[in-house]
């Protein structure tokens, strides 16, 4: 077989005593009779994205296994060796629900005790942002989750956390990455110092759950919170360790949980995907919620960092919010408990994201707070926290149905994230409004913003050669005119610049570079194109907005706005 120059050098690799037989043979199977596996297995090696490491389980460089996470783990431990001289080192270790997320967590584990670093390995399944928590808990250094957050179920993952509980960003990761893409698989040391692996689970429920409640509780009166009927699902997922208990304790007493979707189980055997950005995911509990006549539905994904919620609209039917509806309820709601509690001073800050609605900038503006934008992905959210400390950090969000609330958790947290929609919820409730009624309320107070996505797949080789091109003409060809709007501004995440077509003139942006393009036009419009970092996708995030005069006026204005969104998709030809 035809096998190319860089994957045979790879597969060679591959074939020496560095790894154990069972590998070598799988990979002798695909060289003659599966090439085309074989190629996309070596063709690279797995990649950081935005939320770490994510792949297909498998055999290869280009595969999640116990060579390629054994191979970061070691160079892992060089690195904090390195930056770390002299000191104790610590490391939590946390794993979801996927297959073999245990076993890989232990080898991880196993690499990191046999380089003399002490590991806190949870003895089962754990939500993701448990571990954030964690390793502040414990005094660690780093911390490592073994997820691939909502990807199809052949998939695994492997994030890394630093000291300060949030998910490493450059240029740290770049020098992490250095020297693990320096490492021979030959150089990783696979056993363990079962003594210095010492494995944590109640204790550190508690905490976290103890922490969660102080976080997103806010005075809401036990008969309202008694009053709230909720329904819940965990997908299958991690956060049915978490998210029962942490209701129940805040005194919740009306929890509703999917039976079908309460057992964890890494085929995620009742929905389509475990994404809760996916209505379908939620059908089941929909169902659930009319048959309990409840008032908030939540489902997260399997590793519990992100949340979906539907709520009932004004004809009492159950209605999804989307990413950006959930964030901007849950900011409002945050700011307005903040300032009844004299707690706003000038020196606080919301977060978001390039990707997200603009109305977190009109919310923070109408209650004297700073908005801080970054990158997509929480790890650019907590690093604001680092970054400006003389501020204090109130909440923040992004499209994605991820949501933080305070710095104990550095990361999207769906734990706190529920509570605390909930708490919004029981008090709408108790003063005769709702969580959809908040929401209009919002719109005609601060503007009607309305995001849609489109997300177009393109897999394997091909299909990352077709996101590049698209890219790429999208720079050298930009748009001009998006549904006979002009575009007045674009932004270049990769080059730091953004170019004023009206004036010709070009400034500097210090957001770090991204391979991400955003059009703005002159009707205040917001298109940002950027390739996927976790899934073989690009996305496309479009806002529209306008004024909302009343609560009544807003279906019409609403139509008003569908139909803008449709027509910048069909002038950019992205249906």
């Amino acid at each position: 077989m035809n096998i190319a120059p860089n994957i045979l050098t790879a597969v060679n690799e591959w074939l020496t005593p560095a790894f154990d037989n069972e590998t070598q043979a799988a990979i002798k199977e695909m060289m003659t009779t599966s090439p085309k596996d074989l190629e996309e297995s070596f063709y690279k090696n797995l990649e950081f994205g935005t939320g770490g490491m994510r792949g297909i389980m498998g055999v290869g460089s280009n595969r999640i296994n116990k060579y390629t996470l054994g191979r970061n783990t070691q160079g892992l431990s060089d690195y904090m060796h390195k930056v770390f001289p002299n000191q104790a080192l610590k490391v939590a270790i946390a794993y979801d629900c996927r297959h073999n997320s245990n076993t890989l967590a232990k080898v991880v584990a196993d690499v990191f005790s046999a380089n003399g670093i002490h590991v806190y390995l949870f003895s089962d399944m754990r939500p993701t942002p448990e571990l954030s928590f964690a390793l502040k808990h414990l005094g660690c250094q780093c911390g490592i989750v073994l997820t691939a957050s909502h990807n199809p179920p052949e998939y695994n993952g492997y994030k890394v956390y630093w000291e300060d509980g949030g998910q490493i960003v450059p240029p740290q990761d770049a020098e992490i990455i250095a020297m693990i893409e320096s490492l021979d698989y030959a150089k990783i040391k696979f056993h363990a110092n079962e003594k210095l692996i010492e494995y944590i689970d109640t204790e550190i429920d508690n905490a976290f759950i103890k922490s969660s409640i102080e976080n997103a509780s806010f005075n809401t009166p036990a008969e309202a919170k008694e009053d709230l009927q909720i329904v819940f699902t965990s997908l299958h997922g991690t956060s049915i360790k978490s998210i029962p208990p942490t209701l129940s304790q805040a005194g919740y007493t009306n929890v509703h949980i999917v039976p079908e979707q309460a057992v964890p189980n890494g085929d995620f055997p009742t929905v389509k995907s475990p994404n809760p950005e996916e209505p379908e995911a939620l059908t089941m509990a929909l169902v659930l919620a009319d048959k309990t006549n409840s008032d908030i539905v939540v489902g997260t994904d399997p590793d519990c960092d992100r949340l979906g919620v539907a709520v009932r609209n004004n004809e009492g039917e159950m209605i999804l919010l989307n990413g950006n509806q959930t964030m901007i309820l849950m900011t409002s709601f945050l700011l307005q408990e903040w300032k009844k509690a004299g707690k706003i001073n000038g020196k606080q800050f919301i977060g978001s994201t390039i990707v997200s609605t603009p109305m977190m900038m009109e919310l923070a503006t109408s209650y004297d707070v700073e908005c801080k934008v970054g990158l997509t992905g929480f790890k650019w959210i907590a690093k604001m926290i680092k970054d400006f400390p003389e501020l204090e950090f109130i909440g923040g969000g992004e499209e994605s149905f991820g949501f933080m609330v305070g710095d104990a958790v550095r990361d999207k947290d769906a734990v706190a994230a529920t509570l605390l929609i909930c708490e919004m919820a029981a008090q709408a409730k108790a003063n005769g409004s709702s969580v959809y009624k908040e929401l209009l309320n919002l719109y005609v107070e601060h503007g009607f913003y309305k995001e849609h996505l489109v997300a177009l797949t393109k897999k394997g080789i091909e299909g990352l050669q077709e996101i590049n091109q698209m890219m790429i003409n999208l720079r050298e060809n930009p748009v001009k005119e998006i549904d006979g709007q002009r575009v007045i501004m674009v932004e270049d995440y990769q080059s730091s610049t953004a170019l004023n077509l009206l004036s010709g003139e070009v400034s500097e942006m210090t957001i770090p570079k991204s391979n991400v393009l955003i059009y703005y036009t002159e009707d205040g419009s917001k298109i940002c194109a950027r390739p996927s970092g976790t899934e073989p996708k690009i996305k496309f995030y479009i806002s529209v907005n306008t004024e909302l005069y009343s609560v009544e006026d807003f279906d019409s204005t609403d139509a008003i706005l569908d139909k803008k969104i449709k027509n910048i998709i069909a002038a950019m030809q992205l249906n």
